[in-house]
């Protein structure tokens, strides 16, 4: 029997011939990512270390390792200032060089950057301190976020111990129909399996319709496989996700497949022109209804940003539905990175989200985690393009999130309730 593309990649990390599912094995990591609330995290676990080994002098090699700022930037309070100075002190006493800092050029969301600078590249094994370090499966890679504890070892040591996970296949086929995209689908899975129905498996995304999508959105569906409980997701790489890298770096790409004889753990067959515009309701992605059926939900709050919703292709899709209208409630956006943000005033994207009304901010993660720019207050309704809703993700414990996809956040923020972006008219 053959192997999953996941187990091809954990099985050449860690020098095996054939891996399966259940096997624990010792592989080499190939890049790992801090960011400014994990950086500080793992110094701590070198600086708790010290009574029993010393002094960690060097790490194991500073090229692999990439750092950006993106959660609490700007600096929301004097421990989020100092969480900066750390990552720079860690930056220069191990020698790290690639490391994205706000204010100075291109930074932004990690996760976005992890495939939009080609800082992970297909075969790959990648880890980081983030539980949505899955996302960078969309380069082919095994991408997953682990604790400071375990990056800390990763570190030193250059590898890390993984079980290998069964792999859910997700076969969608069709064409997604006009206003229905990643999003939705990624939640009508999630409001199908569960949001453990993947508990430490891979799931795997294939199909005409994943083919179709523009890398950005099929990092939608990688990101979202967190929610779903996933050790890992990951799209084999094609033709137009290799010129996607191709263009950003000049390193040689060796992409991996799997066997066509590979195993699953289980296969779902979906139609994708029955996916419509969802919205996952409080407290939880799973708990998923159509836009339709929610038409007298009022909000107070649209967010449109984050890994999930502040990519370009995110930008476009609100501009498509906010040029020549005006917001009816508070309306923020947040390109993931500076490069985003730059390519989306080169459009006129910009111009367009300031003439409705909306508020454009700086690249942060800000309000995703409810950590600063804007968080809610009791009561408040919000509806966003994030990828999490549980009680005060995003500000006070009793205000209520809604996740939605780009396009219905924006008709949203046009109407003042959630809508349909199908119903919102010419």
């Amino acid at each position: 029997m053959g192997m999953t593309v996941t187990e091809k990649i954990l099985a050449r990390a860690s020098g095996k011939r054939t891996v399966s599912p259940g096997d624990v094995v010792f592989a080499n990591v190939d890049k790992v990512m801090m960011h400014d609330v994990g950086g500080p995290g793992v110094w701590a676990v070198f600086q708790d270390l010290k009574p029993i080994i010393g002094e960690v002098e060097k790490i194991w090699d500073p090229d692999k390792v990439w750092m950006t700022e993106d959660h609490f930037v700007p600096p929301i309070d004097k421990q989020s200032a100092e969480n900066i100075k750390i990552l720079e002190d860690f930056a220069k006493k191990y020698g790290i060089r690639k490391y994205f800092r706000y204010g100075l050029g291109q930074y932004g969301v990690c996760h976005t950057l992890s495939y939009e600078e080609a800082l992970v590249l297909p075969g790959e094994v990648y880890v980081g301190t983030d539980s949505h370090t899955n996302t960078a499966g969309v380069v082919g890679a095994f991408a997953a976020g682990l604790g400071h504890t375990d990056i800390a070892y990763v570190l030193v040591h250059g590898k890390t111990w993984f079980r290998v996970p069964e792999t859910l296949l997700f076969k969608v086929d069709g064409e997604l129909q006009p206003y229905s995209t990643a999003k939705d689908l990624s939640l009508a899975i999630i409001s199908e399996i569960g949001t453990d129905g993947a508990n430490y498996k891979a799931m795997q995304f294939s199909g005409s319709a994943i083919k179709a999508m523009d890398v950005d959105e099929r990092a939608t569906l990688t990101n979202m496989s967190t929610e779903a409980g996933a050790k890992n997701a990951i799209i084999e790489p094609d033709e137009r996700l290799l010129q996607y890298l191709r263009s950003r770096t000049n390193s040689q790409l060796t992409p991996v497949y799997g066997d066509e004889d590979a195993e699953f753990f289980e296969v779902y067959d979906i139609d994708a022109r029955t996916i419509e515009p969802l919205v996952a309701k409080p407290y939880s992605p799973g708990n998923v209804s159509s836009a339709r059926e929610l038409s007298d939900v009022e909000v107070d709050r649209v967010y449109i940003g984050s890994c999930t919703g502040g990519k370009i292709t995110d930008l476009r899709m609100a501009a498509s539905i906010l040029k020549g209208r005006k917001v009816k409630v508070r309306t923020e956006i947040v390109p993931a990175t500076q490069k985003t943000y730059m390519q989306a005033l080169k459009e006129g994207l910009i111009e367009i989200f300031l003439q409705s009304g909306a508020l454009v901010g700086a690249p942060t993660c800000g309000l995703c985690f409810g950590g600063h720019m804007g968080v809610l207050r009791k009561g408040e309704v919000c509806i966003s393009t994030t990828n999490r809703n549980f009680p005060g993700r995003m500000g006070d414990r009793e205000s209520k999130t809604y996740l939605a996809s780009p396009l219905t956040a924006a008709a949203a923020a046009v109407t003042g309730r959630i809508t349909d972006p199908r119903d919102l008219g010419g």
